[in-house]
């Protein structure tokens, strides 16, 4: 399967709510910060993280490194950036720019991090109905798709895959509506499994799709366009929603992911030998 190729410089970005209107720089990684008293911070992230695997190595990583815990709530991009706006949690890992910029422009977060990237793939049944395979251009493969009629399975659930997806059909010309356009409200790793049952096509981040090789057998039938770069930031919550301890904690967690230590534990988190997620902290 081809890796991940480097992108494009990563896009600014955000979402709307707050009433705060304050915005800082990202503070530098400092990896040898003193950690602050043990807490337990919460963080909303989307369901890649969690689903591709990665979260299972780079949170234990941490706490060891800080005696701080993290408990994840993982939902699309949309429902963890309205989890930060309600002051439900502390921080964010999420991939969608546009809303997180207006996040932190409204005053709900405080700068944006970035820390890693991948990249969307269109996947579809070996048979590939639609003719696509080899495709590299995504807009188009979505319009064949339409135009076959040919089964899609939609995350619609206001996910940062399902915000590229709708942006992908808008930049086809394309209203996705019909009895072969399905709407899950579902998570990455279902949307694969339900894809895979109804031999149909999907979007999906790359390392969800590799995370579940061994349960569906859909195949990459494009990849490669510029418009599927995928980036993910960290957002530490509006601080006034938070104690000076929490507030320490979660500066920790983001100076570790984007320190040398956490961004190598990125880096080497791999399925089948194949690295999921680019790190790309300054």
């Amino acid at each position: 399967m081809p890796t991940v190729a480097a992108a494009a410089v990563l896009g600014l970005l955000a979402f709307t709510g707050c009433k705060r209107a304050t915005q800082s720089a990202p503070a530098a990684p400092a990896a040898t910060k003193p950690a602050p008293a043990v807490t337990t911070i919460k963080m909303a992230t989307t369901t890649s993280t969690e689903n591709s695997g990665l979260l299972a190595v780079l949170l234990p990583a941490f706490k060891a490194a800080t005696g701080i815990e993290v408990q994840v709530i993982a939902v699309g991009t949309g429902k963890a950036i309205k989890h930060g706006e309600n002051g439900d949690v502390d921080v964010l890992l999420v991939h969608d720019p546009e809303a997180e910029e207006k996040f932190v422009a409204q005053g709900c977060g405080v700068a944006r991090v970035a820390v890693m990237y991948n990249d969307f793939v269109i996947v579809g049944p070996p048979a590939d109905p639609a003719g696509l395979k080899g495709g590299t251009d995504a807009a188009s493969c979505l319009a064949k798709i339409a135009a076959a009629r040919a089964t899609f399975i939609s995350r619609g659930d206001a996910s940062g895959t399902h915000v590229k997806e709708q942006t992908l059909w808008k930049t086809a010309g394309v209203t996705p509506e019909g009895a072969w356009y399905v709407s899950a409200g579902q998570g990455m790793g279902p949307v694969l499994i339900m894809a895979d049952e109804k031999l149909a096509y999907t979007l999906t981040d790359r390392a969800t799709y590799i995370a579940y090789g061994e349960k569906v057998g859909l195949v990459i039938v494009c990849e490669g366009d510029r418009q599927l770069f995928n980036p993910y930031t960290v957002i530490a919550v509006d601080p006034a929603k938070q104690s000076p301890v929490k507030q320490a904690s979660v500066q920790a967690f983001i100076d570790y992911i984007t320190s040398p230590a956490g961004q190598a534990v990125i880096a080497g988190f791999k399925v089948k030998g194949q690295q999921l997620f680019t790190p790309c902290a300054k």
